[in-house]
């Protein structure tokens, strides 16, 4: 929860004294101001501030605050707004200290993390383009015992959060080390194998995790006496002592044949006595129409967009996430998505959510023109097309389509963009199945799933479908028959317009 800076608390305070609010008001005043201040904190939103509000009051909506609380943080709000317009007031920037501040308390965030900088001066757009020394001065005494809890020292650091938030764009887990150079070097070498297949940073993830659980499994011992006898001994602690789900263990068994022969240099040896798990089969789980809007009306925005696209165009979580403005193209009314294995699709644009697309335009460009502002350096881009094109980074049309609220600190001291974590979508999404009383396991590949069923349901053919999913084989995507009927329609429509 963020923490309100003394000179806007005390501020805030002399403003509610002039607009004669009763004095036993201040608290509860003060605490949907906090609450306002959070919401902007977490989420890209519209400069507009009474759409601003009007997202707030629909999100304690979703929490159930009653019409009276809805209406008094209205008013609280209102009159933060109000303060922000005086004409007397003088800006932040002067009364701003330095960055290098006193670190925050464990736990708390403070609102200056959300800044833009010039020179050395941070500000901070969420709060008062000006507060006035005089107004602070004449402000009545604050509480001891509210002091620690309503705000902090205006020494904030500059950009707080994401100095300590590693990339995790780059981050692919493998440049941890050991104290076995052997096994550093075969890992080495299998790692420059998947880099030149271009295979993704989750499967370069994958295969080092499960070396790395390998080579502790064994005891570090030297790679190149290891042997086949050692690949079935891990996999059966994997089946017996571990009880790993079948996917896992062939998993684990996919991660070692590759570490063998590309990290290794060596093959496998004999298949014959390796377990395998055997495959089942799986039925997925598809959810109706009610239950998606059940599900929407519980989440806030921007996840609710995000469900929006997943089961409107059928992604995959990280094709959602991944979106970036120049894959929209409203006058075709097509996206293009960078999916699985490098392989390029379109699929319709939904025409009933066109304008909510837009409009999240028009918020990551907004966003946008603040980060150039700032001064910042960028997405993150894949591959080296950074180095062939050095502007493209800050260009427009490489925005994420979902950023992350924060800027984060690469590597090499960078203060670059990252799209919205799938983590937070997750969470947000388990705590609205929960609300929306689904009796049904939820993830998001579900929205996919249910996709192609509600493409089925409505007759389309089942090879336009795997088109529209990129699924290679045709095997992939008859899983979907299993529940319901075939009947053929030849041009494709998002299931989000039924």
């Amino acid at each position: 929860m963020l923490l309100i800076p003394k000179t806007v608390f005390a501020a805030y305070c002399t403003h509610l004294k002039t607009r004669n609010i009763p004095q036993n008001r201040f608290a509860e005043y003060q605490k949907w101001l906090r609450y306002y201040l959070d919401f902007c904190d977490k989420f890209p939103l519209p400069a507009s501030n009474s759409e601003r509000v009007r997202l707030f009051c629909e999100k304690l909506k979703d929490k159930k605050q009653s019409e009276s609380n809805r209406e008094q943080a209205a008013i609280a709000v209102s009159l933060y707004l109000e303060m922000l317009r005086l004409k007397s007031v003088t800006k932040t920037a002067e009364t701003a200290v330095p960055v290098d501040s006193a670190p925050l308390p464990a736990g708390e965030k403070s609102v200056g993390e959300i800044t833009q900088i010039s020179g050395n001066v941070a500000y901070n757009p969420y709060l008062p383009e000006n507060v006035s020394e005089q107004v602070a001065a004449n402000a009545p005494p604050i509480p001891e015992s509210t002091q620690d809890s309503y705000y902090v020292s205006d020494n904030v650091p500059r950009y707080a959060s994401s100095a300590t938030r590693r990339s995790q764009f780059m981050q692919a887990g493998y440049q941890e080390k050991s104290t076995s150079p052997d096994w550093d070097k075969a890992l080495e070498a299998m790692t420059e194998e998947i880099k030149v297949r271009h295979y993704s940073r989750k499967t370069l993830q994958t295969y080092a995790l499960w070396s790395r659980n390998f080579q502790r499994f064994l005891k570090d011992k030297p790679p190149h006496e290891l042997t086949t006898a050692d690949v079935k001994e891990y996999l059966t602690f994997l089946a017996v002592k571990c009880e790993v789900a079948a996917s896992t263990q062939n998993q684990a068994f996919n991660s070692l044949l590759f570490f063998f022969r590309h990290g290794l240099k060596r093959e496998f040896g004999e298949l014959r006595d390796v377990p395998r798990a055997k495959k089942s089969l799986y039925i997925p789980v598809v959810l109706s129409r009610e239950e998606i809007d059940a599900i929407l009306e519980e989440l806030s925005y921007p996840y609710n967009l995000v469900v929006k696209m997943l089961f409107g165009c059928g992604l995959r979580l990280f094709e959602s996430l991944q979106l970036r403005v120049r894959d929209f193209n409203f006058d075709a009314g097509v996206l293009t998505i960078h999916g699985k294995g490098k392989k390029d699709r379109t699929v319709p644009l939904p025409g009933s959510i066109i304008s909510e697309l837009k409009a999240q335009i028009r918020v990551v460009a907004e966003l946008h023109d603040q980060d150039l502002a700032a001064g910042y350096d960028g997405v993150f881009l894949d591959d080296a097309v950074e180095k062939k094109y050095p502007d493209a980074p800050k260009e427009f049309i490489h925005q994420w389509f979902f950023p992350m609220k924060y800027l984060t600190a690469a590597e090499n001291g960078e203060r670059r963009r990252y799209h919205l974590h799938e983590s937070d979508f997750q969470e947000a999404l388990y705590y609205a199945v929960r609300k929306a009383k689904i009796p049904k396991k939820v993830t998001s590949h579900i929205f996919r799933h249910s996709f192609a069923t509600h493409l089925l349901q409505a007759g389309y053919d089942i090879r336009v479908i795997q088109n529209l999913l990129g699924h290679s084989s045709l095997k992939t995507t008859m899983i979907y028959t299993h529940c319901v009927p075939v009947r053929t329609v030849k041009e494709p429509k998002s299931p989000l317009d039924f």
